[in-house]
């Protein structure tokens, strides 16, 4: 029989987001002595504070700007992943902005898969927060990168990522991987059971759930 756990929430951040319940099935990944099964993906601060996820993960289409990472440190009441760089954004200024997060707090730095092995290894030899590397092929050279310093593996392989994180869990049964979860209940068990330790998770935006807001309001409803 599982454990009784008390929950307390306040009646105006009742309202908020949460993480399917399935990735409670996962492992975790303990850092720093924080266990980390669900982490959300999004940069939108007003989700941030509004969702009962584990972690963020901070990584845009745009090369990353300190002032980002900070209002989002500044904001977050959760660990956050933050993207440093390592597809636009090559050489002396990805090390420049891994360390800028950690000392801004960050409880983890994210490469993204363009990052060559050399600035993982200078990154690593520059910060001590762990590096996550982004995989998203078959064909990336997981041994590298672990040897270059990465610590976590955040595959991203869209349909393809159970497939991609079970052939990893295979060949190295000991790495940490986080795992895009997917849209449904049976694509986030199906990348738990191939062996991803933390799911990361993609809210509705803002304006989608503005608009279920709305919605209830023109029908003459409360919030919901």
């Amino acid at each position: 029989m599982s454990a009784f756990v008390p929950e307390i929430q306040g009646n105006l951040r009742k309202f908020m987001l949460k993480v399917p319940e399935e990735i409670q099935r996962a492992s975790g990944i303990k850092i720093f002595g924080k266990r980390i099964r669900s982490i959300v993906f999004t940069t939108d601060i007003c989700i941030i504070r509004n969702v009962n996820a584990d972690a963020v993960i901070a990584v845009y289409p745009f090369t990353p700007q300190p002032i980002i990472t900070q209002a989002i440190m500044l904001s977050a009441d959760i660990p956050v992943f933050c993207g440093v760089g390592g597809g636009l954004t090559q050489g002396k200024r990805v090390i420049n902005l891994a360390l800028h997060a950690e000392f801004q707090g960050a409880i983890g730095v994210v490469l993204n898969a363009p990052t060559t092995n050399k600035s993982v290894k200078n990154v690593f030899e520059t910060i001590d927060i762990p590096i996550v590397i982004t995989v998203v092929s078959e064909n990336d050279d997981i041994r590298a990168r672990l040897e270059a310093g990465a610590a976590i593996l955040n595959v991203s392989a869209a349909a393809k990522t159970p497939q991609l994180v079970a052939k990893i869990r295979k060949d190295f049964p000991l790495v940490p991987i986080i795992a895009t979860g997917g849209p449904t209940a049976e694509s986030i068990n199906a990348t738990i059971d191939a062996g991803a330790n933390a799911i990361t998770w993609t809210p509705p935006t803002s304006a989608e759930i503005f608009t279920a807001v709305m919605n209830e309001y023109r029908a003459g409803k409360p919030h919901p």
